[in-house]
């Protein structure tokens, strides 16, 4: 069954080479010569259609090899089309080169290559090497006019990012050109490619068994069902007889058999032929002198073998007398010990005499005695003898092994000394065939290594043509490539576009609805009762929508929560103000999606660029654009160690947190107090099983541990649960409260009298009166105490009023410049809003107003420009100057209120707890029984 030839990791050597028959013409190659010339000349024009007969590798089982194949190219879908022969109706298949890489390698039967496709790799082989260079060229070409011809998809409306403008035709031509740099063009085969070619015969034309496919068997009883009809309503048209071009073929065989080989075939040339040269004297000479030497060189190897006999006796001969030097040796051992049983027997002997002499039995028993200590004398003698002998039997053992070793040395010794005599009879027996050889072989030799030359030449100019052809393949490749990728990076600005679009239609037909609800006001009816109905389908939230949004369009979608887990559009129970709150998260996103790639991509670049952190201009711009979700808890580190290295110490937080264990902090209930009231809008303090409570609490019981005089300020969660939200550890959090409560707020600002937040109100009064007069003599004549909403702002900063994006960015500026930015934003906040609030008029709904009106500032950008800018000069010494004097008013009107309290305490206490006249005393009733 024909299919595709899977080739993941293999050579062109692994695909059988099928052998061409005897009678099939062969194109002679393309030489190095003719392509160069091919590069001078300008290419010949190709056919109108791509086509012709190619090999096709495919099949299972006894029929698995090559099939022939009619290959033609569809320019409109960039399908290249085959079946079985020209004529047939019906193709076979087609492979789609749209995504298709071309390769062909140098090691491979001559004309094969690969098109590999994502799905599969197909091998082909055409007739000759030159064949197969055009159909490799002619396909880029094709392929490159395919992407080039595409439709650019429309892009944003924006002029900037309009059509791209350049023609076809001048980018073909430059295809061309950058083709003709890497490979030369190939002159056309016109008789093997092209309409022509389907009436030219078959090179290498298996049998009709294996050529069929069984694969695609109904497409094949289609095609021959066709041909049949064709055949019987139109005898003698459509095919051409197989006989036709028989006497043709005959002539061009024997034209061919009976012409001389090429000047291509190595040693069949004549005139190139290498002919046996002359001998030469010298050569004769060394002739003579190796046969003059002939009979030397047995006489030296039979010389050999006479001194490697001899050197073996001599070795024996060495043997044999130290073996008979140790027998001599121990022959005169055993003699001593013979001469000592002797004077031993003697000395018996003696005794035995002397006992028989002796007259009494004292005498007798005085030698008994004499007897017994020798016996003694000779049992130790021979217990130490068997020590001795003992460890010179152990030494014996030792010396037999060294001395096996030594022997296995000294045969391995002489194994080698045999090897290299043997290495040296053989060498002496080449040198002297090597002499004995003929001048002839020698030539031969010569002429093989110099075929194996012209071999090595051939295989070098194959691989540098693949190199040139992958390396335009690759060129072609990565240029298509990045027109995708354009092409891409278009469809998703279109598509960020479109649904800022959409989030803006929703808004305002949202928006639509709520004036709608505030015309028809209390009003029962049928109207009033369909807008009702609207505005509940508009603010319900539908999970499964949400997810099916988020498969279809991507991660741009409007979620529920942000990525630091604050609720998009918060929930109310009052209907109007969840209305404004779906507007409000509508309208962040709308300016999220067309900021995206016109805004935050340029500055994720810049920050990915930033490399090593220091204080400067650019790192100050940066920080006021905001910082990247990625890069924010790398930056808020480092801006938290530059604040605080002078108080930093290590294991300073643990043994913080080692003294909360140990004794209970008096301000420990009230932090349990406000842990339950933190950020009631964020999923992280809300959820049950979630940790940042707990990591909260111990970060706010450890700052009342670390400063005593300020212990603890309702306030302070907040700051401390913004730091944990983004640098997600305790430690770290507890650092950025520090740096926070110590180093850029002033002093007392979060003490029990609050001086320094109360000063800040006032230069804030002053500073608005400055910059905005007309929103300032509004607010005065309504009686509108700006305080009771921007003490809050500036002692959380921002944390309760901004919505998540724009809170982040004021505090990425606010830790690298301090407390100035909170009077920039408080600024910049009145002035976004002001036209709004000169068209208030009553003060109760200035105040409705004012505690719902950070919420709807969604630009972050126009914010920034604001604080920024628009209030600029703002310079830090006049801040300073107007914190002195208000700090100086204020500490004298405590001081006057300290002393009227205490005025009033000394009168109360001279008056005495006297009760009015009338008044029943608390003692009257404890005489009663």
């Amino acid at each position: 069954m024909e299919g595709a030839q899977e080739n993941p990791a293999e050579s062109g050597s692994s695909v059988p080479c099928s052998e061409e028959p005897a009678g099939s013409a062969r194109v002679p190659e393309v030489s190095l010569s003719e392509e160069s010339e091919g590069c001078t000349r300008p290419l010949e024009a190709a056919p109108q259609k791509l086509c012709g007969y190619l090999s096709k590798f495919g099949g299972k089982g006894p029929i698995r090899g090559w099939k022939s194949r009619w290959f033609f190219f569809d320019e409109r879908k960039c399908h290249l089309y085959y079946s079985r022969t020209a004529q047939d109706a019906n193709p076979l298949d087609s492979i789609d080169l749209s995504s298709a890489v071309f390769d062909c390698k140098a090691d491979a039967e001559e004309g094969t290559f690969e098109i590999k496709t994502p799905n599969r790799i197909i091998t082909l082989k055409a007739a000759t090497k030159q064949v197969m260079l055009y159909w490799l060229q002619q396909l880029q070409m094709k392929r490159w006019e395919f992407h080039n011809s595409l439709p650019a998809p429309p892009a944003a409306p924006d002029a900037a990012l309009a059509g791209n403008g350049p023609a076809l035709r001048p980018e073909l031509e430059q295809e061309e050109e950058e083709q003709e740099a890497f490979l030369c063009p190939v002159k056309t085969p016109t008789e093997l490619v092209g309409v022509a070619a389907a009436w030219q015969p078959v090179h290498a034309k298996p049998s009709a068994l294996q050529n069929i496919s069984l694969k695609h068997l109904g497409t094949e009883i289609q095609n021959t069902v066709c041909n049949i009809r064709g055949s019987k309503q139109t005898p003698g048209a459509g095919h051409r007889p197989p006989g036709a071009d028989s006497p043709l073929s005959e002539e061009a065989q024997r034209g061919e058999q009976a012409s001389p080989p090429g000047p291509g075939a190595p040693g069949k040339d004549p005139a190139n032929s290498l002919k046996p040269t002359p001998k030469s004297s010298l050569t004769t000479s060394l002739i003579q002198k190796a046969k003059s030497q002939s009979n030397t060189f047995p006489l030296f190897s039979e010389g050999l073998m006479r001194n490697r006999t001899a050197q073996e006796k001599v070795l024996a001969l060495e043997q044999q007398v130290l073996m008979l030097t140790k027998e001599l040796k121990a022959q005169k051992e055993l003699v001593k010990i013979l001469h000592k049983a002797l004077e031993a027997a003697q000395q018996e002997k003696r005794a035995s005499g002397a006992y028989l002499a002796a007259a009494r039995d004292k005498d007798r028993l005085e030698l008994v005695r004499h007897k017994v200590r020798q016996i003694a004398e000779l049992g130790r003698r021979v217990e130490a003898l068997e020590r001795e002998r003992e460890s010179l039997a152990q030494t014996a053992s030792l010396r037999e092994q060294e001395t096996q070793e030594l022997q296995r040395q000294v045969q391995l010794l002489l194994d080698k000394n045999q090897a290299r005599q043997q290495v040296i009879c053989k060498l002496s027996e080449k040198v002297t065939q090597d002499f004995m050889k003929a001048p002839e072989e020698a030539d031969r030799d010569f002429l093989g290594r110099q075929e194996e030359m012209e071999h090595l030449k051939d295989d070098m100019e194959a691989y540098r043509t693949q190199n040139r052809f992958l390396n335009s393949e690759i060129h072609q490749v990565t240029k298509i490539w990045r027109k995708v990728a354009e092409k891409e990076k278009a469809l998703l600005m279109k598509c960020a576009y479109l649904q800022a679009q959409n989030c803006r239609v929703e808004s305002k037909y949202l928006a639509g609805l709520r004036r709608l609800q505030e015309a028809l006001g209390v009003e029962t009816g049928e109207c009033s009762e369909l807008l009702r109905q609207l505005i509940q389908e508009a603010l319900q939230w539908e999970a499964s929508e949400a997810s099916a949004e988020s498969v279809v369009l991507g991660p741009s979608t409007v979620s529920e929560y942000d990525e630091y887990g604050f609720l998009t559009a918060p929930s109310y129970e009052v209907e109007d103000l969840r209305l404004l709150a779906k507007i409000q998260a509508l309208e962040v996103h709308s300016r999220q999606l067309l900021a995206h790639e016109a805004v935050q991509r340029p500055l994720r670049e810049r920050w990915a660029a930033l490399g090593e952190l220091a204080p400067s201009a650019e790192l100050k711009q940066l920080l006021r654009a905001g910082v990247p979700h990625e890069h924010r808890p790398r930056v808020w580190r480092w801006l938290i160690r530059l604040r605080v290295q002078h108080l930093q110490a290590p294991g300073c937080y643990q043994e913080l947190l080692s003294r909360g264990q140990a004794c209970k902090h008096p301000a420990a209930r009230q932090i349990e107090l406000d842990l339950n009231r933190t950020f009631p809008n964020n999923k992280h303090f809300t959820c049950p099983t979630s940790g940042f409570p707990d990591k909260l609490r111990r970060v706010l019981l450890a700052f009342s541990w670390q400063n005593p005089t300020i212990g603890y300020c309702q306030g302070l969660n907040r700051l401390a649960a913004i730091a944990l939200l983004v640098l997600d550890e305790e430690e770290s959090a507890f650092w950025c409260l520090v740096a926070i409560v110590e180093t850029i707020m002033p002093a007392d600002y979060y003490s029990k009298t609050l001086l320094a937040s109360q000063v800040d109100q006032r230069v804030l009064q002053d500073l608005l009166l400055e910059k905005l007069p007309r929103l300032t003599a509004h607010l005065g004549q309504r009686r509108v105490d700006l305080s009771f909403i921007t003490f809050n702002w500036f002692l959380v900063v921002f944390a309760d009023s901004l919505i998540s994006n724009i809170l982040l960015q004021v505090w990425d500026a606010f830790l690298y410049e301090g407390i100035k930015v909170v009077f920039r934003y408080a600024l910049a906040i009145f002035k976004y809003n002001e036209e709004a609030l000169l068209r208030l008029q009553d003060s109760l709904e200035i105040y409705q107003y004012l505690h719902l009106f950070t919420k709807t500032i969604c630009d972050s950008r126009r914010l920034m420009h604001i604080a920024f800018n628009d209030m600029n000069p703002f310079p830090m010494k006049q801040l300073r100057q107007l914190r002195a004097a208000h700090r100086e008013r204020l500490e004298a009107e405590l001081n006057e209120l300290e002393q009227l309290k205490a005025e009033y305490l000394e009168t109360r206490a001279a008056q005495g707890p006297l009760a009015p006249e009338g008044c029943p005393s608390e003692d009257e009733g404890d005489a009663e029984p």
